[in-house]
């Protein structure tokens, strides 16, 4: 059995890691962990940054670093997840693609691969509301969907 674990940087997704260690000791199950990078959320944080300093003319290069800071972040993030993995002895690989977040969710989790979807229940906003992403795929997701808090 393999494990689709959602990342995206938040407590929470890292919460929901943390959860499918116990799962996939139980099931012996490989993990996958899986992050998309959404180039609509970095243009988004770039135009903020060039609304609020006034300086819009370099909008393109502050667009190419935070798109890079993103990647980085989420190697991190996922580096540090799989090196907890691999010491608790759970087979486990970390997967980044780039595109629509509610996309490349959806093509992954219902790729036949999977026969669980591990994920937050809240995104990096931390708001008291669900997460977005959960909003989107909740109902088209094929395999079981287990939603940690």
């Amino acid at each position: 059995m393999k494990i689709l674990v959602l990342i995206d940087g938040s407590k929470w997704s890292q919460k929901a890691a943390l959860h499918a260690i116990g799962l996939a000791k139980r099931k012996n199950a490989e993990i996958v962990l899986f992050s998309v990078l959404d180039i609509a959320e970095a243009k988004a944080m770039a135009f903020n940054f060039c609304a609020q300093s006034g300086i819009c003319e370099q909008l393109k290069g502050y667009e190419g670093r935070i798109w890079t800071d993103m990647r980085k972040s989420i190697e991190d993030d996922q580096n540090s997840i799989l090196s907890r993995y691999r010491g608790e002895k759970i087979l486990c690989e970390g997967k980044i693609v780039e595109g629509g977040i509610r996309d490349e969710v959806l093509k992954e989790a219902n790729s036949g691969e999977y026969g669980l979807v591990v994920m937050g229940a809240f995104g990096r906003s931390g708001k008291a509301r669900i997460s977005a992403l959960l909003e989107q795929i909740g109902g088209a997701v094929r395999p079981p969907l287990l939603v940690v808090r």
